[in-house]
Protein backbone atom coordinates (compact mmCIF):
# COMPACT_ATOMS: atom_id res chain seq x y z
CA UNK A 1 0.00 0.00 0.00
CA UNK A 2 1.35 3.34 -0.91
CA UNK A 3 -0.07 6.56 0.69
CA UNK A 4 0.55 10.25 0.86
CA UNK A 5 0.49 12.93 3.19
CA UNK A 6 -0.37 16.74 2.03
CA UNK A 7 0.16 19.36 5.08
CA UNK A 8 -1.82 23.06 4.35
CA UNK A 9 -2.97 25.29 6.05
CA UNK A 10 -6.57 25.44 7.65
CA UNK A 11 -8.85 27.20 10.55
CA UNK A 12 -9.91 24.41 12.86
CA UNK A 13 -13.79 25.72 12.41
CA UNK A 14 -13.46 25.00 8.56
CA UNK A 15 -13.12 21.00 9.36
CA UNK A 16 -16.96 20.29 9.56
CA UNK A 17 -17.43 22.10 5.99
CA UNK A 18 -14.42 20.55 4.63
CA UNK A 19 -15.26 16.70 5.97
CA UNK A 20 -18.22 17.65 4.26
CA UNK A 21 -16.99 18.10 0.95
CA UNK A 22 -15.16 15.30 1.05
CA UNK A 23 -17.50 13.00 2.15
CA UNK A 24 -19.49 13.76 -1.16
CA UNK A 25 -16.54 13.39 -2.87
CA UNK A 26 -15.76 10.11 -1.92
CA UNK A 27 -19.12 9.05 -2.12
CA UNK A 28 -18.92 9.08 -5.90
CA UNK A 29 -16.80 6.92 -8.15
CA UNK A 30 -13.53 9.31 -8.05
CA UNK A 31 -11.73 7.48 -4.93
CA UNK A 32 -11.98 4.19 -6.76
CA UNK A 33 -10.91 5.63 -10.11
CA UNK A 34 -7.79 6.85 -8.49
CA UNK A 35 -7.27 3.73 -6.43
CA UNK A 36 -7.96 5.64 -2.87
CA UNK A 37 -8.48 2.89 -0.50
CA UNK A 38 -8.82 5.10 2.50
CA UNK A 39 -8.40 8.79 3.71
CA UNK A 40 -7.55 10.46 6.62
CA UNK A 41 -7.73 14.41 7.38
CA UNK A 42 -6.57 15.98 10.53
CA UNK A 43 -6.06 19.00 12.15
CA UNK A 44 -3.78 20.80 14.21
CA UNK A 45 -3.10 24.23 15.37
CA UNK A 46 -3.79 25.65 12.24
CA UNK A 47 -2.45 22.85 9.90
CA UNK A 48 -4.21 20.52 7.76
CA UNK A 49 -3.04 17.23 7.70
CA UNK A 50 -4.82 15.25 4.66
CA UNK A 51 -3.61 11.44 4.77
CA UNK A 52 -4.56 9.29 1.84
CA UNK A 53 -3.62 5.45 1.05
CA UNK A 54 -3.94 3.82 -1.97
CA UNK A 55 -4.32 0.06 -3.38
CA UNK A 56 -1.07 0.33 -4.83
CA UNK A 57 2.44 2.61 -5.63
CA UNK A 58 0.38 3.88 -8.70
CA UNK A 59 -1.76 6.67 -6.56
CA UNK A 60 0.31 9.17 -7.98
CA UNK A 61 -0.07 9.03 -11.22
CA UNK A 62 -3.51 7.92 -11.28
CA UNK A 63 -4.04 11.39 -9.25
CA UNK A 64 -2.46 13.16 -12.25
CA UNK A 65 -4.77 11.49 -14.60
CA UNK A 66 -7.83 12.40 -12.76
CA UNK A 67 -6.88 16.45 -11.83
CA UNK A 68 -8.58 17.32 -15.18
CA UNK A 69 -11.88 15.56 -13.98
CA UNK A 70 -14.87 17.45 -13.30
CA UNK A 71 -15.17 16.10 -9.46
CA UNK A 72 -11.75 16.79 -9.16
CA UNK A 73 -11.38 20.26 -10.27
CA UNK A 74 -14.41 21.06 -7.91
CA UNK A 75 -13.40 19.61 -5.23
CA UNK A 76 -10.38 21.90 -5.45
CA UNK A 77 -12.60 24.61 -6.47
CA UNK A 78 -14.90 23.88 -3.60
CA UNK A 79 -12.01 23.61 -0.50
CA UNK A 80 -10.13 26.68 -1.62
CA UNK A 81 -12.24 28.87 0.87
CA UNK A 82 -11.08 26.74 3.22
CA UNK A 83 -7.57 24.90 2.92
CA UNK A 84 -4.81 27.19 1.24
CA UNK A 85 -0.59 26.20 0.72
CA UNK A 86 1.75 25.78 3.52
CA UNK A 87 3.58 27.96 1.72
CA UNK A 88 1.96 29.42 -0.75
CA UNK A 89 4.98 31.20 -2.98
CA UNK A 90 6.09 28.07 -3.71
CA UNK A 91 2.62 25.81 -4.13
CA UNK A 92 1.70 25.23 -7.75
CA UNK A 93 -0.25 21.65 -7.04
CA UNK A 94 -0.51 19.26 -4.10
CA UNK A 95 2.56 17.86 -5.06
CA UNK A 96 4.36 21.03 -3.47
CA UNK A 97 2.12 20.15 -0.40
CA UNK A 98 3.97 16.60 0.07
CA UNK A 99 5.48 15.54 3.33
CA UNK A 100 8.34 13.85 2.72
CA UNK A 101 8.27 10.10 4.71
CA UNK A 102 11.93 9.46 6.30
CA UNK A 103 11.04 6.41 8.23
CA UNK A 104 8.21 3.51 7.92
CA UNK A 105 7.74 0.90 10.17
CA UNK A 106 4.68 -1.91 9.68
CA UNK A 107 4.15 -5.03 12.10
CA UNK A 108 4.97 -8.49 10.93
Amino acid sequence: MHSTLIVARMDAASSVEVAKLFGEFDASDMPHRMGTRRRQLFSFRGLYFHLQEFDSDNGGALIEEAKTEDRFVRISQDLKPYVEAYDPATWRSPADAMATRFYNWTAS
